[in-house]
């Protein structure tokens, strides 16, 4: 059953009466747990190619049907020995056979070498693989095969990749839940896969909304009107909806009107999992998201216990998920990374939800303990420690590009130069 939805702001209370009192705000970690528990994956999968698959998740596990290597083979360039051949420096072994890879080589005769190439398979009496830079090879007498001398003793093992090191057959090699990226589709094409089941995507609808917000491109900054800003959101929010493996159809900025902000919700709750909006969640009398929910479903969360990013509301409109972000840029990016994210990777089915944060020194101060969870924009510099960016505002989307992640602070707590903080990288958040 859906909790009770979060009541609306409390309403003008006439003078000598009691105020009533405003929800408080939910903990990030409150509300995420929340969210999650919302976000049933969604049902299905479909096939597509290994190529195509990159920041898809996979519905099922790959379990190899064959060993990788598939035989014993040579990891260098060089000559396949028997190690009890070799009697000293100057000793000299006849090369009667060449191995390159794609084929294989008959079985070493007592005192001989078989010149290798790497990944070819090792032939069978041979076990060292001595490397072309240790050898002189010695041209043939008349009529003769050509000679290699081993510089060196060689170790029974040397330079030989073995059968399965890699992948052992009926190994799980990536599993089911797991998003996938450069390495994984290797490993998938590595056993064979030229097709994978994955979740299906997500169909996001996303809008803006503000009487203030243009198009660049439609507008020269020279034209702009007193008051107007450019749409920088829509075009963030609509690239880590991409990243994250979504469809997006992106329903551009809706007026600042009670009723356009209705149809707008209304028309995209048809045929959507999830509706994400930007700007229009706080409470001013333009702020048209709220009521609009309400009107047509049900409002779950609203207000969330960090800054930047209090501004956020959950809620359901039919069979739709809704998500709306607030309208400052740095807000907007943060509430997105840290609650939008898992809950689109769970839709997905993916295991892993939210990197672990890691222990790393702060080289900056930090006085002004706020009485919410705070996420400060930072990069590591030279020495690896933590430099802050000197204005942290939620308007200020230069501090994103600036820095390389966020320092998770939690309330009330001051930071002095030389504390371990809580660092989550933005390489982490963005993949």
């Amino acid at each position: 059953m859906n909790p009770a939805p979060i009541p609306p702001t409390a309403p003008f209370t006439p003078a000598g009466t009691a105020p009533v009192a405003r929800a408080p705000m939910k903990p990030l970690d409150e509300a995420l747990t929340e969210l999650l528990a919302r976000a049933l994956p969604l049902p299905g999968f479909e096939a597509v190619s290994t190529f195509d698959a990159d920041g898809r998740v996979l519905a099922q596990d790959l379990v190899s049907s064959l060993d990788v290597p598939a035989l014993d083979n040579s990891s260098m360039d060089g000559y396949a020995v028997r190690c009890a051949d070799w009697t000293s420096a100057a000793g000299v072994l006849q090369v009667n056979q060449r191995i390159p890879a794609g084929s294989s080589g008959r079985a070493l005769e007592p005192f001989c070498a078989a010149r290798i190439f790497t990944g070819a398979p090792i032939p069978p009496g041979a076990d060292a693989v001595v490397m072309q830079e240790l050898c002189e090879t010695i041209d043939p007498e008349a009529g003769g095969a050509p000679g290699v001398r081993i510089q060196r003793q060689p170790q029974p093992g040397q330079w030989i990749r073995r059968r399965g090191e890699d992948v052992a057959a009926g190994t799980v090699v990536l599993h089911r839940g797991t998003r996938l990226g450069p390495a994984g589709l290797g490993l998938a094409a590595s056993i064979g896969f030229g097709m994978l089941q994955v979740a299906r995507r997500p169909r996001v609808a996303l809008f803006s909304t503000g009487d203030e917000l243009v198009m660049p491109g439609e507008v020269l900054p020279a034209d702009l009107k007193p008051g107007t800003i450019y749409n920088s959101n829509r075009f963030f929010l609509k690239a880590l909806l991409l990243r994250l493996g979504c469809s997006v159809t992106d329903l551009g900025i809706v007026p600042d009107r009670l009723d356009a902000t209705v149809a707008a919700l209304g028309g995209a709750s048809q045929s959507h999992y999830l509706i994400l909006t930007s700007g229009g969640v706080s409470v001013g009398e333009e702020d048209h998201i709220k009521p609009a929910v309400q009107s047509l479903g049900e409002l779950n969360l609203w207000q969330i216990a960090i800054k930047p990013g209090k501004p956020f509301a959950y809620g359901h409109i039919g069979a739709a998920h809704f998500m709306g972000l607030p309208g400052n840029p740095v807000s907007s990016f943060v509430t997105f990374l840290l609650l939008v994210r898992p809950f689109l990777l769970k839709l997905q089915g993916a295991t892993a939800l939210a990197p672990e944060s890691i222990a790393v020194h702060a080289d900056f101060d930090w006085a002004r303990a706020d009485k919410r969870r705070e996420f400060l924009r930072v990069k590591q510099n030279a020495t690896g420690a933590l430099e802050l960016f000197r204005n942290q505002s939620s308007g200020v989307l230069t501090s994103t590009v600036w820095g390389d992640g966020l320092v998770d602070n939690l309330p009330g707590q001051t930071i002095a130069r030389g504390d371990m903080v809580r660092f989550i990288p933005f390489s982490a958040l963005l993949s």
